[in-house]
């Protein structure tokens, strides 16, 4: 079935959006073909923007680049790196299981099985408490990861869950949500949502004002994420034609930290800089993804998620017509237990297989139109299905909600166990109760948490500030001891 769906010949999209309509909620018919192109050039635009631009990532902080030449290449192939790797190792068990919304419990030993080098930042803190047996979401709660109320994972792991759900920006979120939430939340959960929907979008219209507005109303309207939008929108038309001073404005109001790195791996800058590089780019796939990388900050990350809007509109055939030099290769360097032996079209059949199952799911068909197979699409208007929580609520919550749990781990016997009913307890400032409650068991449960040096090096060597700083002090104040120096997590 899927060199059928390669190979029929190419129809045009029936029923587009008209141009003056945001996408709605209704059926649209999408010709098998065109889905499989749309699918293959989101996936190839994705790698483009992201291994063409890892010789600009954090490059240009101060300054915007100044690249003013660029022809997209893959002359060796792809390889893997954290932009598509994390998304390719859920995409095959999704896959091969059948199961399109894994489990918390089935997400954390993938990473054990699979994901233990080359990872950083938000990742790299969430793989040190699933050694606690700290599981998703939590490995990824504000409360818990003081990286994930800013990391930009929630923007870098999301772009291949737009391309399952052609059409349904709602359902492209929902799945984005349930990965990027092992390391995120927060604002950065808004821009899972911000760019899932783009991208679902992007298979029901060519539209790119239209594709821009379907991802902003499925942002929380209180968001920062939505000013940002909406302040880009703002600069973009009074600089139509100047991006250097928009990008100047961008660092000016969005450079908390002195360009450190809760600036540079921050969402502010690197949402405003993608947006910024749809805009500007209009349309134009290679202006696209060069205005990313003179944006500077995380230039792969923020050039893969605008190469993906832009390859979904523009499909794989017209990208390969370009006579780009493209190697047809996915090269595995970074996950065990994966293919070696993976392609780029292996990648994306990959993503056809899971696409056409959403469809179905959410109520589509597909059906024989002329000879040609075609899929009917249910599609949804786009919607903020995950609003922001206050931290003081969110606190508040995981208070009352977890004090018998976090009990009952201290009083456990099992080590592990109550390392992590001393983590929770701190981060959620509970420690001077369990201590006064149960005088013993707390301090066995904090000489264990003592011995989980990975942990704790994540936390007192590999953390920025703000949340790092308190999370730190607290731990000290419960007697935690920091590592004496940094060591490297990843091997």
């Amino acid at each position: 079935m899927k060199r059928l769906l390669f190979c029929v010949i190419t129809l045009t999209l029936c029923l587009p959006a008209a141009a003056s309509e945001r996408p709605s909620a209704g059926t649209v018919e999408l010709p098998a073909s065109r889905l499989a192109d749309k699918i293959r050039g989101g996936l190839l635009g994705q790698i483009l923007g992201n291994l063409n631009g890892l010789g600009h990532e954090m490059n240009y902080i101060d300054e915007p680049g100044n690249v003013t030449e660029y022809i997209p290449a893959l002359p060796r192939g792809a390889s893997t790196d954290d932009d598509t790797d994390f998304e390719w190792v859920y995409i095959k068990v999704m896959q091969d299981e059948n199961e399109i919304l894994l489990s918390p419990q089935r997400i954390a030993s993938l990473w054990h099985e699979r994901i233990n080098r080359r990872i950083w930042c938000s990742n790299l803190y969430a793989r040190q408490l699933m050694d606690l047996g700290i599981l998703p979401p939590r490995t990824g709660d504000i409360c818990f990861n003081p990286w994930a109320e800013f990391n930009i994972s929630g923007q870098f792991i999301c772009e291949t869950f737009g391309l399952i759900a052609p059409g349904m920006p709602r359902t492209a979120a929902e799945i984005g949500l349930n990965y990027t939430r092992v390391t995120i939340d927060a604002e950065p959960a808004q821009t899972t949502q911000l760019f899932t929907a783009m991208i679902a979008t992007a298979f029901i219209t060519s539209d790119l004002g239209q594709i821009l507005d379907a991802g902003a109303a499925a942002v929380d309207t209180g968001s920062v994420v939505h000013e940002i939008y909406r302040t880009i929108e703002q600069w973009v038309e009074q600089h139509p034609h100047d991006w250097r001073t928009t990008r100047r404005l961008l660092k000016e109001r969005y450079s908390r930290h002195n360009g450190g790195m809760r600036d540079r791996n921050g969402y502010e800058l690197n949402t405003g800089a993608t947006l910024a590089a749809l805009r500007y780019g209009d349309g134009d796939f290679v202006r696209t993804l060069r205005t990313a990388f003179n944006f500077g900050w995380d230039a792969d990350n923020t050039a893969a998620t605008a190469g993906t809007v832009i390859g979904a509109i523009k499909g794989y055939r017209w990208m390969m017509a370009q006579d780009w030099t493209i190697v047809d290769r996915y090269r595995n360097s970074t996950r065990e237990h994966m293919p070696e032996d993976e392609t780029i079209t292996g990648f994306a059949d990959r993503l056809l297989v899971i696409a056409e199952r959403n469809i179905l799911k959410n109520g589509g068909s597909r059906v024989m139109v002329n000879g040609n197979p075609v899929y009917r699409i249910r599609t949804e208007a786009p919607a903020n299905i995950y609003p922001l929580l206050s931290m003081e609520k969110r606190t508040g919550r995981l208070k009352r909600g977890m004090r018998d749990e976090i009990v009952h781990l201290l009083l456990d016997s099992d080590e592990r166990r109550r390392s992590r009913a001393a983590y929770f307890a701190v981060c959620l400032d509970l420690a001077s109760e369990m201590k006064t409650a149960y005088p013993e068991e707390w301090r066995e449960a904090l000489d264990a948490l003592n011995r989980c040096q990975n942990v704790l090096q994540a936390l007192f060597h590999h953390s920025p500030v703000p949340l790092a700083q308190a999370l730190r002090s607290r731990m000290l104040a419960a007697g935690i001891k920091p590592p004496a120096g940094r060591v490297e997590l990843w091997k």
